[in-house]
């Protein structure tokens, strides 16, 4: 199958990329600049130059593929809204040219967008009612609203936490907080993650590409609930500093804006993304990987969070 991919070059790209190409695929994969581009090249996929907001060259690579799968998003926090925008208008766009067409098309949402506090299931829909979660809520049903036009699409479900090398997401967020702050902190009360090992995460994307059917909702979720208190726990360990506990107010001003995601109770289920898909992670957890020290082998300030990143 031809498949083009967006964000081939990004975090969970460069792990996707390889799976597919192992699993017989021929990757097509968007490129925004020479980087990238020898990125994508060097795993053996074919380049396609262009950015999220290149709408053409968004109908040129759906023309080419026989699947897409979006991967592609602004990791900009301060302008959460226009990049959720700019990702309802890519969605819109490749899945119009998908129409009738039966392709597989896979988006890519987030475990966060579902109500906290109790577990959530691949049938549980995100909170409308929160500014943030309905703005990236209200673009899976972008998304499987084509079903009903003959495109084969279906929605994975990422936790907040998919760890493992390289990652530059929440967990080096909080390991960097915690080295200019000299302390691990986690908020008090029942605060979990859900989480998934990169390469685990990757494997879906493979499997569903080869197996959905129109409308399915997948969660790439390892863990169904890591408390924030043992993960701070890790860091402090690794980095040899008090672990403390403070209220949400406190919160704020020692995390700043991602406070909210310490604040969470983000407990999920991927059982029937596993018996469905007959997917079975293998690898190991986040605290097992915290504890395998490469979180912490580059001091170096650089986060997700700190510049304009699409991937």
């Amino acid at each position: 199958m031809r498949v083009f991919v967006t964000g081939a070059s990004g975090y969970m790209g460069s792990a996707i990329v390889p799976e597919l190409i192992k699993a017989g695929h021929h990757v097509i994969g968007l490129a925004r600049s020479d980087e990238s581009a020898k990125s994508i090249e060097a795993a053996g996929a074919e380049v396609l130059r262009g950015n999220l907001e290149d709408l053409e060259t968004l109908k040129a690579g759906v023309a080419k593929a026989d699947g897409v799968i979006h991967l592609a998003f602004i990791h900009d926090f301060s302008i959460y809204a226009q990049a959720a925008a700019t990702d309802r208008l890519a969605l819109e766009t490749i899945g119009n040219e998908l129409v009738d067409s039966g392709k597989p098309f896979i988006m890519t949402s987030g475990t966060m967008m579902l109500p906290h506090g109790s577990l959530g299931t691949e049938e549980t829909l995100p909170d409308m009612t929160h500014p943030m979660t309905s703005l990236r809520g209200k673009n899976e049903a972008v998304a499987l609203a084509f079903a009903s036009r003959g495109v084969c699409v279906s929605v994975i479900r990422l936790p907040p936490t998919v760890h493992g090398e390289n990652d530059h997401g929440f967990v080096h967020r909080t390991i960097s907080i915690a080295r200019e702050k000299g302390v691990s902190a986690y908020i008090e009360g029942q605060h979990r993650w859900s989480a998934v090992n990169r390469l685990d995460a990757a494997r879906v994307y493979v499997l569903a590409l080869e197996k959905a059917i129109a409308g399915s909702v997948f969660h790439a979720v390892a863990e169904e609930g890591v408390p924030t208190q043992e993960i701070a726990e890790a860091i402090g360990k690794q980095l040899h500093l008090p672990v403390v506990t403070m209220s949400f107010e406190e919160a704020q001003a020692h995390f700043g804006f991602v406070a909210f995601l310490f604040n969470a109770d983000n407990a999920v289920s991927s059982k029937q993304t596993q018996e469905k898909l007959d997917w079975h992670p293998t690898q190991a957890g986040l605290i097992k990987d915290i504890e395998q020290g490469h979180y912490f082998k580059d001091n170096e300030q650089k986060t997700y969070f700190k510049e304009r990143r699409v991937d």
